[in-house]
């Protein structure tokens, strides 16, 4: 009884903190229900996430208010077309030492930071986004012969406006397959916009309190990480990764004509990680099928690479996701491909 209680309690704890940082954040933020919760997982289960969006949307609001509400070293990073990968590394300069000998030393950049606000981050160059790759995965940075490992919890928050929009640049694969999640920031309604223009026409800015400090989110991302997944549930996530190739065996249609190539491995992770918060979210300490299945829309829609048919079709990746749970449900699959836009 007293190991039970041991187990339980610090979910518990962890469940009530994420509670405290998602009701923090929409004090500022109105709606966006979904992707307050989303990144908040982000943070706490320690995956990078990206945020698309047209411009105006909050994103980078939402990012720093939840920057905000966290007792973390948070530094932005504005991205442009003429950022350079020293301008987020930093460099090595020569220094002076105390004997006069000149020495090499490490002037940091905005990455050596807790949380990190790559703000519109298609705006720069595949060379300097490329920049963020070894810090997003491995958690340290290499200049030069020195490797500098990252302070924990270390968190990248990205947005970025549709590819379609003037002047930006698309994101290397390598790079889109390192964020755990890719949230898709909605058009608020209109409910929500009058909101939005009473709270942001005035002398009142909505405050906010910091109600989590490093080592409370370190602690939290360990106890998600130790919560028991059942076989049946491991092996959903691997059949929803497997299932977006379309050069498998028994790949379904739509996946055959519209994805060119399918999610990683990283993606039967991200799709466990974000199943076990939502559970836990949820008030539940066993993840479930539909977990994995609400896990699998940001965790699958940025990892699939659409073909030609796709982008003539205008079939989006979350159709393609859609169809393929729905494929899974069913025996023995989709009817078909997805119907033609017009």
């Amino acid at each position: 009884m007293v190991e039970s209680v041991h187990v339980l309690n610090p979910l518990e704890n962890v469940r009530a903190l994420a509670k405290r940082i998602v009701a923090e954040v929409a004090q500022r933020v109105v709606g966006q229900e979904d992707a307050v919760q989303c990144i908040v997982g982000g943070l706490l289960v320690g995956g990078n996430v990206l945020m698309e969006g047209v411009p105006g949307l909050g994103k980078t609001l939402l990012a720093k208010t939840l920057a905000d509400v966290v007792s973390l070293r948070f530094s932005r990073v504005q991205f442009t077309p003429d950022l350079m990968p020293s301008d987020i590394l930093g460099t090595q300069i020569v220094s002076i030492d105390g004997q006069g000998k000149p020495v090499l030393a490490l002037q940091k950049g905005p990455i050596f930071a807790n949380v990190v606000l790559a703000d519109e981050i298609n705006r720069a160059s595949p060379k300097t986004q490329s920049a963020l790759l070894e810090a997003m995965q491995e958690r340290q940075v290499s200049l030069g012969d020195a490797t500098y490992t990252l302070e924990p919890p270390f968190f990248v928050v990205a947005t970025q406006n549709p590819l379609d929009n003037e002047g930006t640049y698309p994101l290397p694969e390598a790079q889109l397959d390192r964020f755990l999640m890719k949230l898709h920031i909605r058009f608020p309604t209109e409910r929500e916009m009058l909101d939005i223009a009473l709270r942001t026409t005035g002398n009142h800015e909505s405050p906010v309190r910091k109600v989590a400090d490093a080592e409370a989110i370190v602690a939290a991302g360990r106890a998600i990480r130790q919560m028991p997944v059942a076989d049946v549930v491991a092996q959903h996530a691997v059949r929803l990764v497997m299932a977006t190739h379309p050069n498998i065996a028994g790949a379904l249609p739509p996946v055959k004509r519209y994805v060119k190539f399918g999610a990683s491995p990283r993606a039967a992770q991200a799709l466990l990680h974000v199943g076990k918060y939502f559970a836990l979210l949820d008030g539940r300490l066993n993840v479930a099928v539909e977990d994995l299945d609400r896990a699998a829309y940001p965790c699958l829609r940025h990892r699939l690479i659409r073909s030609f048919d796709a982008v003539a079709d205008d079939v989006q990746a979350d159709e393609i996701v859609s169809e393929i749970q729905r494929g899974l449900r069913s025996a023995p699959g989709p009817k078909g491909p997805f119907p033609q836009k017009k």
